[in-house]
């Protein structure tokens, strides 16, 4: 094992001061302050920062040339309200680390502490710490970043914490891990009018009646099939709160899910052409725009394969474990770029939900989820002899705005 008792006792220590001071996408700035005061302390190669907002890399060096291996974590809280009794229990209002991006954070820093003592034998390894995954723009934005050319991987691996599997277990499957997802905002306008005289107006209140249950009515193909889609409505309103007044105006949300991204691509087509034909069937103006976009999610098999042969030789127990999942992650924009593969990290079968206002990351998970990273990360690129390149007292990293 490449980390102390003291190394598992201060890491947990220090996803706990994160847990404490959640921030949303794009917001994260002091998340990314803390990291790079952690990454200097590791002894870090090289450290980039402002990546794709307020994203934040590490580099470290083989002694011979190899490929670059990247591990990616996300430093964004959710507005959630956090419900705890624990000492580390979130200091801001309406907001937490609900969905366990601290501990995520926490895995790398482990990392950093065994990279900075033993460099790979050969390549590089990069930790990223990526802003904005809860939104969907954030590994967009790191990638179209030009700083991010330096540091592009041959290879990519995160791990996401799982509630509902057993503490310590893993989720592993080739293919698609995470569906594709997009949210859907429609705006219908018409006219208000009196409520006494409705007819003088252009109400959008049986458009937007229709529209909702055809929007759903999209969804359809079995489970895991490649047809498979899934439209949800998630918000509607019309008119104002105003028992005088007839509506002109209506908006409805929906989110649009699939297996894989051309089933998303024809899954729009089709919201779309709902929604123009509801909206000119009355008459009506029609606005459409998205947000909260995730491109699915890939395993790649020799990416997996990697962490197969890293969770075997950590006798960690792992299998397919319900993959793919419904929901979405950002991570898969990385694997257009490079083979890449998510795990999952069970949480504990009775543990709270992700996204639940009582969920927190537990700490047990740190040193398990490291150890995997760190396997597959040598097993890749080997090691460098003991004290050839470790940092007995690391200098402080390099840092280079992005």
């Amino acid at each position: 094992m490449f980390l102390t008792n003291r190394d598992t006792v201060e890491l947990a220590e220090w996803r706990q001061g994160l847990h404490r001071m959640p921030e949303l996408s794009g917001q994260e700035k002091g998340t990314a302050q803390a990291v790079r005061a952690m990454l200097a302390a590791a002894g870090a190669d090289r450290v980039l920062s402002g990546l794709g907002g307020h994203g934040v890399a590490a580099v470290f060096h083989g002694t011979a040339p190899g490929p670059t291996v990247m591990f990616r974590a996300e430093l964004d809280g959710l507005p959630i309200q956090e419900i705890s009794d624990a000492p580390h229990r979130s200091n801001a209002p309406g907001r937490s680390h609900a969905c366990g991006h601290d501990g995520h954070m926490a895995m790398l820093a482990a990392l950093a502490r065994g990279f900075g003592r033993q460099r790979p034998q050969r390549g590089r390894v990069v930790l990223l710490f990526q802003p904005a995954e809860e939104d969907g723009t954030g590994a967009a934005a790191v990638i179209a970043d030009p700083a991010f050319g330096a540091i592009r991987p041959d290879l990519a691996f995160a791990c996401h914490n799982m509630p509902g599997l057993p503490l310590g277990a893993v989720a592993l499957a080739e293919g698609p891990a995470n569906c594709a997802s997009a949210g859907m905002r429609i705006v219908l306008s018409g006219r208000t009018a009196h409520a006494s005289a409705p007819e003088t107006g252009l109400s959008p209140m049986a458009a937007m009646a229709r529209l909702m249950p055809a929007l759903t009515a999209l969804g359809g193909g079995a489970w895991l099939a490649p047809d498979f889609a899934m439209v949800t409505v998630t918000h509607a309103a019309l008119g104002e709160a105003c028992f005088g007044v007839a509506p002109g105006r209506a908006e409805v949300w929906c989110t649009l899910r699939s297996l894989n991204d051309a089933q998303m691509r024809r899954l729009r087509a089709e919201a779309e052409a709902l929604a123009r034909q509801a909206a000119a069937d009355g008459g009506l103006g029609i606005e459409i725009g998205y947000q909260d976009v995730f491109d699915h999610c890939e395993n790649a098999p020799e990416a997996v394969a990697h962490l197969r042969r890293a969770l075997e030789a950590e006798g960690i127990p792992h299998g397919p474990h319900g993959l793919p999942l419904r929901a979405s992650e950002d991570f898969g924009r990385f694997g257009q770029l490079a083979p890449s593969a998510m795990f999952l990290l069970g949480a504990g079968e009775d543990r709270p939900s992700l996204h639940n206002p009582d969920y927190d990351f537990p700490d047990e998970l740190i040193a398990i989820g490291a150890r995997v990273f760190m396997r597959t990360a040598r097993d890749i690129l080997g090691s460098a002899a003991t004290g050839a390149t470790a940092h007995a007292t690391p200098a402080p990293a390099p840092e280079e705005p992005a």
